[in-house]
């Protein structure tokens, strides 16, 4: 029986579904892919297998990225298991694609809203083993119907901060009923497995782990790409500012005149978070500099003063190259793109204000040595004269950013274990 809470919340999501389809066609006028396979996101799958999934829900590119090795160890244990990753965004679609190219038994589609006919159509359809959703995303419906089927739960990579806390607090009945209807909550810290328990979570079914970000996935190619584009770029410093939102670009962009005084050879390299913000940022940039060149039409470093990453699934490939890394999302109320990336490839990391998403990360790593935290651009810019006056600094720096890495590793394994557990060996039939 739905709750009266989860009722109300079901009957405005069905009265905005004009809005959300005026939203989809708006996105697709600058990114196409929005305006695809729009019946998937109302339930209706354009493929069904023979045999049954595990369905993993992972938002976007990053929770994609996060769970990537997961799923292929998971494979190398089973691999006539079908897995079918959900995702909300055209770039988690891409990156899926991308990744699990030359993997058959995956395939992607969008994830249903979370209208109850929806859910439980896409539900009934699929007939998953398990479902593993991928850090935080918790919808009443989804979870709802789950249990009404019959499918157990796994929420992995769990994080939840405070500020987060405080907006599931106010809806507590709606949160307790969810976080009941999971089978098992796999926190990445104690911090936020605490949080879970104050929201209403069952301790027995808690697990703390770590965080599976450490344990990234190994391209085998990455060293010898690095090293052929970072030949093209010479012996020149090297920021990236990557995952950039709107205004970041232009608060750093800002301080470029004053850095190239001190250091003309400099390289500032931007990769937006978004693909349909490329053309936007490289016309920013050209207010700042004419010697702008982007990644998609080849352009010669020769010099360059400004780079933009305007291609898909090469931010690690450009954070390689870079000496310092200025982590976006973090001088605007989203609370931080990932530091983890930069720092287990040995840099640097330079963040803004904002970094509530990595609640216990951003602070080790600034208590290893590894990341500074900036109050505003112009602290950006105080540390970036200093760290770039001293190599042995910049080394220093990215040195005890990867050696925390490294340290982090192992969480992995324990979402394996609980995978097998609890969402494969007791739901083995793996036929309809």
């Amino acid at each position: 029986m739905s709750s009266p809470l989860r009722f109300i919340y079901s009957c405005i999501f069905y009265l905005i579904t004009p809005l959300l389809l005026l939203k989809l066609w708006r996105r697709g006028a600058k990114a196409p892919a929005y305006r695809q396979r729009i019946s998937e996101r109302f339930g209706f799958p354009s493929k069904v297998s023979p045999s049954r999934p595990l369905w993993v829900h992972a938002v976007s590119v990053g929770e994609t990225v996060a769970i990537a090795p997961v799923l292929k160890k998971l494979m190398a244990k089973h691999p006539q298991l079908p897995i079918l990753i959900t995702t909300s965004t055209p770039t988690g679609a891409d990156r899926v694609a991308k990744i699990f190219a030359e993997f058959p038994q995956v395939w992607h589609q969008y994830c249903p809203y979370d209208q109850p006919a929806a859910v439980a159509n896409f539900i009934g359809k699929q007939q998953p083993l398990g479902l593993l959703i991928v850090e935080t995303e918790l919808w009443p419906n989804m979870l709802a119907q789950c249990k009404r089927k019959q499918v157990p739960v796994v929420l992995a990579n769990a994080r939840m901060s405070e500020k987060s806390a405080r907006g599931y607090r106010k809806l507590a009945s709606l949160t307790q009923d969810m976080l009941n209807q999971l089978t098992l909550l796999i926190a990445q810290y104690e911090r936020d497995a605490q949080r879970f328990v104050e929201l209403g979570l069952s301790e027995d079914k808690l697990r703390v782990s770590g965080s599976i970000k450490f344990d990234a996935d190994e391209d085998p190619t990455l060293d010898e790409r690095a090293a052929a584009l970072g030949a093209q770029i010479g012996s020149r410093k090297v920021v990236i500012l990557g995952s950039s939102h709107e205004s970041e670009e232009q608060g750093v962009l800002q301080l470029m005149p004053a850095l190239w005084e001190q250091y003309p050879d400099l390289l500032l390299i931007i990769v937006p978070r978004h693909p349909e913000r490329f053309d936007h940022v490289a016309q920013l940039a050209a207010q700042y500099s004419d010697r702008v060149g982007r990644r998609s039409s080849q352009a010669s470093f020769e010099n360059l003063q400004i780079y933009i990453g305007d291609t898909m699934g090469e931010l690690k490939l450009l954070y390689s190259v870079a000496d310092l890394a200025i982590v976006g999302g973090s001088f605007v109320p989203l609370g931080g793109q990932s530091p983890i990336e930069p720092a287990s490839l040995g840099k640097g990391v330079l963040m803004g204000p904002q970094q509530f998403n990595f609640s216990v990360i951003c602070p080790e790593l600034e208590n290893a040595g590894a990341l500074q935290s900036c109050e505003d651009y112009s602290q950006i810019a105080l540390h970036l004269t200093a760290l770039l006056a001293s190599d042995v600094q910049v080394r220093e720096m990215g040195s005890k950013a990867q050696q925390y890495c490294l340290a982090q590793q192992g969480a992995t394994n324990m979402l394996l274990e609980e995978i097998d557990k609890v969402l494969l060996v007791e739901n083995s039939a793996h036929s309809r």
